[in-house]
């Protein structure tokens, strides 16, 4: 049976705070928990006002800490911005107080702009293309210690939390392949290498001691609503986001309108709407049959699912009606 989890980065909406957002994902996760959401995720990005979740691992231990089973994770870390020790000890850390319910995501994308690449005093490039010995790095100060290891994660040795590659191209697929990890895929907002990715995935993977099968998760977009405009209608402020975003003027999740096509020009529309073409959009019904081709497409052992959505409610309530439609889809 797939499992599904929920990716959240904390949206900040026009007009509130970065607190309130926090406040809003630890309510999502306590709904996510009883809907049957398997994990929360939650992500990595900086300087963007409209997003709350750069202290990932912080937002993580908050969201533990007001769930009970749920599991909690970083999709992802963007590892090429922090030491590899550093990342073991925050984890570590998580693992130590909500043990058996702590996963790690890692990405080698910057996650923000170049200055802001500056202000966080890594040499990105370099570190980027070191990207495959950082894993191995941090995969190391996860074991337990050696004989002589003299640099340990405390804590974090020993605790062997579960370690996952992010990516959108082949780059990530075959990197989790040849170490035998877990590999999510980023359909989400980058759709162009899923079907490839997953092949090249699946057919090179190395099992290891960590992962003995290959394990695909595939994320993304859910905009339900009662009825099919509605659910369009929702979608208008993730749209609005993404292209602000391409316009270099990210800001606070804007309210949904009533018509798509006057948020940019044709181009806009047209690169926002194909980067957001993996997206489940409408009625229960419509939404139910979406994610349904999408997993007999995928064959994605994990479904994650994300949507940034302007009213917590309704945000709320178009991930219960996609828990549902996939739950109808087990039986």
């Amino acid at each position: 049976m797939t499992r599904y989890s929920l990716l959240d980065l904390a949206p900040v909406n026009e007009g509130s705070t970065p607190r309130q957002a926090l406040l809003n994902a630890a309510d999502l996760a306590q709904n996510a928990e009883s809907l049957g959401y398997s994990r929360f995720w939650m992500a990595e990005h900086h300087n963007m006002t409209g997003i709350a979740s750069a202290a990932t691992p912080v937002a993580l231990g908050h969201i533990a800490a007001n769930t009970s089973s749920i599991r909690v994770g970083a999709a992802g870390m963007m590892l090429p911005n922090h030491a590899p020790l550093v990342v073991a000890e925050q984890f570590g850390t998580l693992e130590s107080l909500y043990p058996g319910r702590v996963d790690l995501g890692l990405g080698r994308a910057p996650g923000t702009d170049q200055e802001t690449l500056r202000a966080l005093r890594r040499d990105h490039h370099s570190a980027a293309n070191r990207f495959p010995q950082e894993v191995q790095e941090l995969l190391h100060f996860l074991e337990p210690v050696q004989p002589g290891q003299r640099v340990q994660a405390v804590p974090g040795a020993g605790t062997r939390v579960p370690v996952w590659i992010l990516g959108s191209s082949l780059f990530g697929a075959q990197l989790a392949a040849a170490l035998g990890l877990p590999y999510a895929f980023a359909s989400h907002f980058a759709p162009d290498m899923l079907d490839e990715a997953i092949r090249v995935y699946r057919e090179q993977f190395q099992p290891s001691e960590r992962l003995a099968r290959p394990y695909v998760a595939a994320a993304a977009n859910v905009f339900a609503a009662d009825t099919d405009m509605e659910g369009r209608r929702l979608m208008t402020s993730m749209e609005q986001q993404f292209i602000a975003l391409r316009r270099g003027t990210p800001g606070p999740l804007q309210p949904p309108v009533d018509d798509p096509d006057s948020l940019g020009s044709r181009a806009e529309l047209g690169t926002a709407r194909h980067a957001l073409k993996e997206s489940a959009v409408g009625s229960p019904e419509t939404v139910e049959r979406w994610l349904k081709a999408f997993l007999e497409r995928t064959g994605a052992d994990e479904l994650i699912l994300t949507g940034q959505i302007h009213d917590h409610d309704a945000r709320k309530h178009s991930f219960g009606i996609a828990a549902d439609a996939l739950g109808n889809l087990s039986t």
